[in-house]
């Protein structure tokens, strides 16, 4: 396994108000963990939030003994929640705070996701894309219903407005996936600041093509600042493949 990590704050935004954790060694019992955040609230609160919601979460997984992904993960949710959303109720400036959180670790063949709000994850096998996770947001619940094309989603003025998050709820409900990974496939965790900016077949050619996964999740993140970098950007991007490029 090769990976990078990546985040900045973009073209237009004054802070950075996402935060990740990425390790390929042993977290408790997992033998490696990947997280992604994407702060929302007023000055410094989704920085706040973000930043408490990974560090709560990989605590979590570090004192726990279960040995299966799902039920760690969903733990680590939990307690991320309750940690946001505590913080959010006891400090005025910090109310409404939230973030979304997207997290992944490798067992075997299989690749464990939890996720909650609109950052995503996807898995690149040989030259075709998928996106993973399901949005938890507006724009995707109008798609759902097909008030609006898919198309159309990435560019639709409410794409910010997210359903569920870290923090936003004393009850979170975390939505759960398990994939099964072939050597050499791609997996690529990002916050919207990517999505927004960049299409998904153009995401799907820079990881495939040349260049290590330093060098293609510099590129994606360049390629967001190009097209306008209006929020902060994200990026993890695995290598499955133990020989490397």
């Amino acid at each position: 396994m090769n990976f990078y990590s990546i985040t900045e704050k973009g073209m237009v935004r004054s802070q950075n108000q996402d935060f990740l954790f990425a390790s390929d060694q042993k977290i408790g019992t997992m033998q490696n963990l990947f997280i992604v955040a994407d702060g929302m609230g007023g000055h410094n609160a989704g920085e706040v939030a973000s930043e408490l919601a990974v560090n709560t979460a990989v605590s979590v997984v570090r004192r726990k003994r279960s040995k299966e992904p799902v039920p760690v993960l969903q733990d680590a949710f939990v307690e991320a929640n309750d940690a946001v959303y505590e913080m959010a109720n006891g400090d005025e400036t910090l109310k409404g705070m939230g973030t979304t959180l997207v997290a992944c670790t490798f067992r075997d063949e299989h690749l464990y996701v939890a996720n909650v709000g609109d950052s995503r994850l996807y898995v690149v096998t040989g030259h075709k894309i998928q996106q993973i996770t399901r949005d938890h947001s507006l724009v995707q619940e109008m798609v759902q219903q097909g008030k609006l094309s898919s198309d159309n989603a990435r560019l639709h003025p409410k794409k910010n407005y997210i359903t569920r998050a870290i923090g936003a709820d004393e009850i979170v409900r975390t939505d759960f996936f398990d994939v099964t990974i072939e050597e050499g496939d791609k997996v690529l965790l990002c916050t919207d600041g990517l999505t927004n900016m960049v299409p998904d077949d153009t995401i799907l050619s820079i990881i495939t093509g040349e260049g290590d996964p330093q060098e293609k999740a510099e590129t994606l993140v360049m390629a967001a600042n190009a097209s306008g970098g209006k929020d902060n950007i994200t990026v993890i991007l695995i290598d499955t493949d133990d020989e490397g490029e």
